[in-house]
């Protein structure tokens, strides 16, 4: 029932190699940054955002159910991954770019400016990533991993597939591009990466992580991006300083407060009461349940009649079971990737906080259970394909639903 894991097929093209191997510069726009490759052939920048297309081997048609509690052997680093900081998860504050690999020298003098708690460094590029331009830094998972959102360095699942070899990418990216978790896309000449999660980093320009192993098989240019620590009101001094340090042409990005991120999955916490069935009220109580199992299960009872497969193909099809919580380039947000005028609507508070939480798995799964309640779907036959049609006005995602809710069934049988 397990994806199987495994490392990217790499194989490094010269024109890929070539490119890459070029000066990357960092230009400011729209509020965000961007890292950039010179086309040799065309001598400008070229930086393309068109969708990407070719999915290639994607997942078996059902995926495994994630765990909401985290169990103790989640509670801390896993062991293929162990944190080297002691300091709490926490993005960077600063974000350096230079125009060659930064010394070791340089580095020791950034880590000795005053105000300046912490540097680390990453190797970063921009990759042709099946149609599209994206800014990737390549890391080592332990010395990153305190780098995330908190919420983020406390999902072992990212920094295991990062220390496999695949792509981790940002929310936002996954979102507009809507990436398909677990396939995998052309990134240059016979290389393909296969995207694994994606997680909200907050790094302004940064479309997502892969391996420092893979990094330099996709070309990425050694040591040039520089990650630091700094208190907030200092940062634009600190950063003028590190400017200085690297010289003509750097770059320096500082990461305000408005890029903390959510926490894509909720803490533990009470017991689970039982369901409330579907109604005119705001609260519809599944509690807070170990397991997307178990909360598609107990959800569904909101709704007489609604088979929980297809709260659970829903939740796989839009998420991949909270794994990839957007924004959508349409606009729709959380787990069950609801728009927010709908969730205005039928959003309930599911775990009885005394709020409905579209980011909430707890509050996203019995309002998608009342929506589609609303249109019929307890119903079943035809009023059910009719109302997962009005989730998303497709048939053919119709069809892939029910496909898979089918195969939850057989399954779970």
């Amino acid at each position: 029932m397990g994806q199987v894991s495994h490392r990217p097929r790499l194989v490094p093209s010269r024109a890929v190699m070539a490119g890459l191997a070029l000066l990357i510069v960092l230009g400011a726009a729209a509020g965000g940054a961007f890292l950039i490759t010179r086309d040799p052939a065309a001598g400008r920048p070229a930086v393309a955002r068109t969708p990407l297309a070719d999915i290639r081997n994607l997942t078996a048609p059902v995926s495994p159910f994630p765990a909401l509690t985290p169990s103790p052997s989640q509670t801390g680093s896993p062991a293929s991954v162990p944190a080297r900081h002691e300091t709490a998860p926490t993005p960077p504050r600063l974000i350096a770019i230079a125009r060659k690999p930064v010394s070791q020298a340089a580095l020791s003098d950034i880590a000795a400016l005053k105000d300046v708690t912490d540097v680390a460094v990453a190797d970063g590029g921009a990759v042709r990533f099946s149609a599209a331009t994206l800014n990737l830094l390549a890391v080592d998972p332990a010395e990153f991993r305190p780098w995330a959102p908190k919420a983020v360095a406390e999902q072992p699942e990212v920094w295991d597939a990062l220390a496999r070899g695949e792509f981790i990418a940002d929310s936002r990216t996954a979102g507009q591009y809507r990436l398909q978790l677990g396939g995998e896309y052309e990134a240059g000449a016979g290389s393909r990466l296969r995207v694994a999660a994606s997680a909200p980093f907050g790094l302004p320009g940064v479309d997502g992580l892969v391996a420092k192993d893979v990094g330099r098989t996709l070309g990425l240019i050694p040591g040039v991006a520089v990650l630091v620590h700094t208190p907030s009101a200092k940062a634009a001094s600190v950063g003028a300083r590190i400017k200085r340090l690297l010289g003509k042409g750097s770059q320096i990005v500082v990461i305000g407060a408005r890029d903390a991120v959510r926490p894509p999955v909720p803490v533990a916490g009470p017991s689970t009461p039982a369901p409330t069935v579907a109604g005119g009220s705001g609260t519809s109580l599944v509690g807070r349940p170990g397991s997307y199992l178990d909360l598609y299960k107990l959800s569904a009872q909101v709704c007489p009649g609604l088979s929980w497969t297809v709260l659970a193909a829903i939740g796989q099809v839009e998420s991949g079971h909270g794994r990839n919580n957007g924004p959508s380039s349409a606009g729709a947000l959380g787990p069950m990737q609801f728009m927010p005028a709908t969730w205005n609507a039928y959003g309930v508070d599911g775990d009885g906080d005394g709020k409905s939480d579209i980011w909430s798995p707890y509050d996203a799964v019995p309002s998608a259970a009342r929506y589609l309640c609303a249109n019929g779907a307890g119903l079943g036959g035809t009023k059910l394909r009719s109302a997962v049609f009005r989730y998303n006005h497709s048939w053919d995602y119709v069809d892939k639903v029910l496909g898979i809710a089918g195969s939850y069934a057989r399954a779970y049988a």
